[in-house]
């Protein structure tokens, strides 16, 4: 069995996830590869999840903080430079999940730091959870990949995740938080590129073996027509907002012109359905609110637009579409 290391250049977490993407579909299972990369900071949320309930959409966007929905399943979980990401790819008839995770562990012992796996995808060091992983399987070829908390801003993570709930009630996967450390606790001088040289060479010498390390960065975008059209796919809006199962947002308030209580149903990130019950002596105001709010993007720009739109070509009325904007795009932040 050959080996091959591929060592990621790029901190954006789209062009990561494209390329594991595209390690798992397009590479040659024929060789136990090992891919290495970290993210700038990003929340990264499971397949079945909801962004709206376990991200501050608006902080991220204040923050420049990038979303990203990944491939496989579980919570969302959130990454920066003090986290490294390490993928595992192997043909199916040689996978060895036991020897992926050996391979971390020693790589760790280099480093002075005596880790164990905990359950079936944990690794600890004594009682606090420093690495999390998943797993895939198709026909031919095995994946697993997993994170190792470096030197993450634990902080952050209270930043991003878990907004309070807005009454939204979702179907989807919430995430669990557990306790967790950084190895520069255990540590004090190890840092990503450390670890993926001790890791690399846990690897090498578990497998007897060694390979050069391929460097990827944006240039291979292009080298990889493959790779490209998965970062496409990643970076996509319909992708990380679109693919959100169906959730309802339920809100209600009192103007001085009248109390609204308003119930948006969205699918796959678009408001099909409103419904709003009110004792506004406007009826009109409440049709047209309907109207323009059905079809509209779960958005704040979209939702702002079309009802700044509305109040342009609705000037008596206009007050009120402002207050109900107003409002709901403040709900949405949340």
């Amino acid at each position: 069995m050959k080996l091959r290391i591929l060592k990621s250049a790029v901190t954006n977490p789209w062009f990561n996830l494209a390329t594991e993407d595209w390690i798992f579909n397009t590479l040659n299972p024929d060789s136990h590869t090992l891919f290495l990369w970290r993210n700038s900071e990003t929340v990264v949320i499971g397949r079945s999840q909801n962004p709206w309930v376990e991200c501050k959409i608006d902080k991220m966007e204040a923050d420049d903080v990038f979303l990203a929905r990944r491939q496989s399943g579980g919570g969302a979980v959130f990454h920066d430079l003090g986290n490294t990401n390490f993928t595992f790819l192997s043909p199916k008839n040689d996978y060895d999940q036991a020897a992926n995770f050996t391979i971390i562990i020693n790589a760790l012992k280099k480093l002075g730091i005596d880790a164990d796996l905990s359950g079936r995808n944990d690794m600890q060091v004594g009682d606090k959870k420093i690495s999390g992983s998943a797993f895939k399987h198709a026909a031919d070829r095995s994946f697993h990949h997993g994170t190792l908390l470096v030197n993450a801003n634990m902080q952050k993570l209270g930043d991003y995740l878990n907004p309070h709930p807005l009454k939204l009630k979702a179907k989807g996967i919430k995430s669990v938080r557990a306790r967790v450390a950084n190895l520069v606790e255990f540590n004090k001088d190890i840092n990503h590129d450390t670890l993926s040289d001790a890791i690399i060479e846990a690897f090498c010498e578990y497998y007897g073996d060694t390979a050069p390390i391929e460097a990827l960065d944006e240039a291979s975008l292009s080298k990889q027509p493959s790779l490209n059209k998965y970062y496409q796919q990643m970076a996509d809006w319909d992708w990380r907002f679109g693919k959100t199962p169906e959730f309802t947002h339920h809100i209600e308030t009192r103007f001085d012109w009248g109390i609204i209580d308003l119930h948006l149903d969205v699918k796959q990130a678009v408001i099909r359905e409103v419904v709003i019950f009110s004792d506004a002596l406007n009826v009109e105001l409440i049709d047209l609110l309907k109207e323009t709010l059905t079809d509209s993007k779960y958005n704040r720009n979209d939702v702002k637009t079309k009802l700044d739109e509305l109040g342009t070509a609705h000037p008596d009325v206009a007050t009120q579409i402002n207050d109900v904007s107003e409002w709901l795009i403040g709900e949405m932040e949340g």
